[in-house]
Parts: C-alpha cells; structure tokens; sequence
C-alpha cells in the first residue's frame, strides 16, 4: 500500500515523523478536542500521508524513465489528480459535517513537521558529531 522506502533513508525517515506527528496530536485531542477536531486531524494526517506516497511513487517514476534517456511520460493530469482527490475527500467530509476544516489543515501539515524533525537531526549530528548524514 505505501511506497517501498529504503530502510533507513531520509525518506522512510520522513514518512515515519510524518506518521508519528499525526498519531501523537490525534491522540491528544481526543482528550482536548471535540470529535470534529480529531476526525479531522485524523483526515488530514493520512491525507498528508497518501500524498507523500503519490508524489514518492510519481518522481521516482519519472527519474526512473529520464534516467534510461527516455521521455518522461507523466502528465500534468496526474499532479492535479492528486489534489482533485484531496480536496473530493475533504470537501464532503467538510459538507457531512463530520470534520473541522481548521484541523483537517493542521493535519495535511503533518509534512511541515517532519522536516522540521529531519532538520534538527540533520543539525544535530552535523554540529554535535562534525559529519554530514545522506
């Protein structure tokens, strides 16, 4: 269902804070927040996910094929596909009154804080341990 990541790159990394951050603010809302706030958290953070999948699997498709020297066959179409899907999704859940539409932006920044994650690691071993990490 979700891209195969190599274990250990920055990508599996990013997925996995992506992951993480969702979990860890659906969780605390449900104690904080009303239902509508957490089920659109929820909505959000997997959205967040599903699209860090889709542009995985479109860009290493296309580096894949210019790497061969032959033309890249992605279309403009499929981009947009992908945000036409998420913002279906959202809209009718936002029309069934079954999210908050505030939460269910939080949650699609879920890619935000990953790389905010990915660079405090990044600093850390760079100024604590004088290496660069790829």
């Amino acid at each position: 269902m979700f891209p195969k990541i190599r274990h250990g790159g920055i990508e599996e990394r990013i997925f996995r804070s992506m992951a993480f951050a969702t979990a860890l603010v659906v969780i605390a809302s449900l104690a904080f927040a009303p239902w509508r706030i957490t089920t659109g958290l929820l909505l959000g953070g997997v959205l967040s996910l599903f699209n860090h999948h889709w542009l995985s699997g479109s860009t290493a498709a296309a580096f894949s094929v210019l790497a061969h020297g032959a033309k890249p066959r992605l279309k403009l179409a499929q981009y947009i596909l992908r945000y036409l899907v998420i913002a279906t999704v959202v809209f009718v859940a936002y029309n069934l009154n079954v999210i908050s539409l505030t939460a269910t932006l939080v949650g699609l920044s879920s890619f935000v804080v990953a790389l905010f994650v990915e660079a405090l690691r990044e600093f850390y071993f760079a100024f604590f341990h004088r290496e660069e990490i790829s």
